[in-house]
């Protein structure tokens, strides 16, 4: 049997397994991920030998498929956070996304330095791969749909969508450090640009783009009737044209597109306001065909988020698919065991429980909320893409076999420890979840 055919009838047993099984998944202490992981091992080079790859050989595929996955997520998320931008619950998020972040890249990175006896460019590369959370992966601990108003979901949604942008800047110290990046004399062009331009520019970029597509596209159906019907569309080239034009201006295009996502649901959030319309006003549609209420003045704007929305969360699974089934692939007891052994328990256990201590200290949170944040760092799609980029960057061949395989190995650790308590530890919490309205 030719071996594009063997892809095809996996691929489809894979789909259809999901289709069965989902509802039965959700109710163990299991995810998707864990499965994917397991189905990417089987094939890869460890058990059958269907999909044999190398990280540092195809490292540039690899930095495609897991920036389109994270994009996508990104602009999910933003869409999920149907909060003003103003609005008190962002401070833990923002908290944890720069704070906490900052203080794992230190952490790891000294811990890299002191065990290993690698540079410190090295040492922050590997920080600023592993610190940030993951918005693929962690979907399972972020808000489950734009009314979800739990505290602990919102901030660690919010976290995972701020710091797979605000990691850029570490990751650029690290090669520059290493001599692959300008810094600039007394590392003026770092500041100016990799953190304060690229950051600043990036939030902006998006979220003009979010605010002019939303109210363009609601004037054309309110006002004319007008472009109707091709809301995938809609999404892939709002995130395609934040994501395009952030990066041409040199600008965090991570950062961008989650903005555009916030940008596009304020649209929608605005106009349900002005017409007291909500979501949940979709169901009372009698005798209203779907164009109907796309250019329904009341119901429009939520219809509209409501469909780009639902087209996200389809595309963000099958990235996910795609790059666990990967990283499974990938895996390898040579590569990854021992290294892996000393750093994911740390990672775990000591920094990521330390950072967000030392990041809310003082915030108006409880100690469950605080212990939650600490467990529930995942780490998944965003750490192989900036792997990826770090070694299509120019990382050093000396140092690429360690880093992928402290890499790899701590995003399998997190897949599987992380997958195995979330479903209990998020039950319980939404037993007695802290809400602020």
């Amino acid at each position: 049997m030719e071996s594009h055919l063997i892809w095809f009838i996996v691929a489809g047993m894979l789909f259809i397994s999901m289709t069965l099984a989902g509802s039965a998944i959700s109710r163990l202490p299991l995810t998707t991920a864990m499965l994917y992981l397991v189905v990417g091992v089987l094939l890869g080079p460890q058990v059958s030998g269907f999909l044999r790859l190398n990280f540092v050989t195809h490292a540039s595929g690899i930095e495609r498929v897991t920036e389109l996955a994270v994009i996508v997520s990104l602009f999910t998320a933003g869409l999920k956070l149907r909060v003003p931008v103003l609005d008190r619950r962002w401070l833990i998020a923002i908290r944890l996304a720069v704070g906490s972040m900052a203080i794992t890249v230190a952490l790891v990175a000294t811990a890299i330095v002191v065990v290993l006896g690698l540079p410190w460019g090295v040492g922050i590369i590997v920080g600023a791969i592993l610190a940030p959370t993951d918005p693929v992966l962690a979907s399972d601990v972020q808000v489950e749909h734009p009314f979800d108003e739990n505290r602990l979901r919102f901030a660690l949604t919010g976290e995972a969508s701020l710091n797979d942008g605000t990691a850029f800047p570490f990751l650029m110290l690290g090669l520059g450090l290493l001599g692959l990046h300008d810094l600039g004399g007394g590392l003026w062009r770092w500041v100016a640009i990799d953190v304060l331009w690229a950051t600043i520019a990036g939030l902006a970029v998006g979220g003009a783009l979010g605010t002019a597509v939303g109210k363009l596209v609601l004037y054309m159906r309110r006002t004319h009737r007008e472009s109707v019907g091709f809301d995938d569309f809609l999404a892939l080239g709002l995130i395609a044209l934040a994501y395009g034009t952030a990066v041409a201006c040199h600008t965090y295009g991570f950062l961008a597109v989650f903005a555009a996502g916030l940008a596009f649901r304020r649209v929608e959030r605005m106009a349900s306001v002005r017409t007291r319309q909500s979501q949940t006003d979709l169901a009372k549609r009698v005798g209203m065909s779907d164009e109907d209420v796309a250019v329904d003045p009341d119901k429009g704007p939520a219809y509209m988020a409501h469909a780009v929305l639902a087209f996200n969360e389809q595309i963000e699974r099958i990235g996910e698919i795609a790059v666990v089934v990967v990283v499974g692939a990938l895996l390898s007891p040579d590569l990854v065991a021992w290294r892996a052994l000393w750093l994911a328990p740390v990672l775990f256990l000591l920094v990521r429980p330390l950072s967000v201590v030392i990041g809310l200290a003082g915030a108006s949170v409880t100690r469950r909320e605080i212990a939650l944040s600490g467990w529930f760092g995942v780490r998944g799609v965003g750490s192989v893409y900036y792997l990826a980029y770090a070694i299509v960057h120019g990382l050093p061949a000396a140092f690429r076999e360690q880093v992928v395989g402290l890499t790899l190995g701590v995003v399998a650790a997190s897949v599987l420890v992380h997958g195995v308590t979330v479903t209990p530890l998020m039950v319980r919490w939404g037993e007695k979840a802290n809400v602020v309205r």
